[in-house]
């Protein structure tokens, strides 16, 4: 699976990438909403982590109407907030949502299974009437990182 890992400075795109890749993910960090937007053209990766400030601070419309970036899963990736913390209006369009700090290895993991099966096409993973998703974090229902 292809992942555009995208930090507002090269080390925290580096280190995302990393995070993921030790998770089995072919990862190319890029630096800036432009910049990750040029590459997905040329690359047309599987899915897109992105920090959270980037997302929250700057405007998506451009991505919203481009041809590529519009079907592709945007997970943004906090080092900062948690998910309680993220403004419900900063997170139109985004897939998901990770606190990096807590993630571990297992719920990256799972989390990018989930992508691979979108990006195959496969249809969605929906719970089952009556149920409901309470986690407030994929990393939190993991439990603690060890």
């Amino acid at each position: 699976m292809r992942v555009l890992c995208v930090g507002r400075h090269a080390l925290l795109a580096d280190h995302i990438a990393s995070v993921f890749r030790e998770a089995g993910a072919d990862t190319h960090p890029v630096v800036g909403l432009r910049e990750a937007a040029e590459v997905a053209a040329r690359e047309v990766p599987d899915a897109i982590l992105c920090e959270y400030d980037l997302l929250a601070t700057n405007p998506l419309s451009a991505w919203e109407q481009d041809p590529v970036l519009v079907d592709l899963p945007v997970v943004a990736v906090s080092l900062t907030r948690r998910v309680d913390e993220a403004c419900a209006f900063d997170v139109n369009g985004i897939s998901g949502f990770l606190y990096l700090p807590t993630l571990d290895r297992d719920a990256a993991i799972r989390m990018l299974a989930g992508l691979a099966r979108r990006a195959r096409g496969e249809p969605p993973v929906v719970p089952p009437a009556g149920y409901s998703w309470s986690s407030p974090t994929i990393a939190e229902a993991a439990g603690p990182a060890g």
